[in-house]
């Protein structure tokens, strides 16, 4: 489990084809300081198994539903991604709740700059519009963002400079597309509700 608080931002270093199955390296020395093999640490959102970890680079194996269901099969040496390491046990949740299981990938369809924050508008797949409302959680590139607006077939969040200097979402442009992964808890309230319909 993690919570969308980016830790560092990482940088993809190598990427080697396995057929079905892509083996990516990516270089960062913060969550690679204690990583060790078959830890998770989550890559744009993405909940990737450590192979390796050595020499603050670690390597994962991200298998061809993965690069079908996310942004991962657009990576090339030098992307630069968000990470996060996995949610200790005792640790502030300071986020909300992200699995790292992406289920949707969205695009910007714009970005207004103000004096101090920024709203990007992102496009919303019609089968995830119904788990997002104005005021609530969802993860972008797994950044957890709070909802400022939500509209027919997108959704809009203001983002601080922290995130914008803190993150990849200050180097994201009209166009891009992006891992959404929205509230679990969202997904939950309806399965409970609709065995009661």
């Amino acid at each position: 489990m993690f919570t969308g608080l980016v830790e560092e931002v990482g940088r993809v270093v190598r990427l080697e084809q396995l057929g079905d199955a892509v083996r990516v390296a990516v270089r960062a020395p913060v969550v690679t300081a204690d990583a060790r093999p078959g830890d998770s640490i989550a890559v744009d959102g993405v909940c990737l198994t450590v192979v390796e970890a050595a020499e603050g680079e670690f390597t994962a194996d991200v298998m061809q539903e993965t690069l079908n269901r996310s942004r991962l099969g657009t990576y090339a040496p030098g992307s630069r991604v968000n990470l996060e390491r996995a949610l200790a046990a005792g640790e502030r949740m300071g986020g909300h709740i992200v699995q790292g299981h992406v289920d949707g990938v969205g695009e910007v369809a714009s970005r207004t700059a103000s004096e101090h924050w920024e709203v990007v508008r992102i496009s919303l797949p019609a089968q995830l519009s119904r788990y997002v409302v104005e005021k609530g959680s969802i993860t972008v590139n797994g950044t957890s963002l709070t909802v400022s607006a939500v509209g027919e077939g997108y959704f809009e969040v203001s983002l601080i400079p922290t995130t914008l200097a803190e993150t990849t979402a200050g180097e994201l442009g009209v166009g891009d597309p992006v891992n959404l992964e929205v509230d679990i808890v969202a997904k939950y309230v309806e399965k409970i509700v609709g065995v009661y319909h």
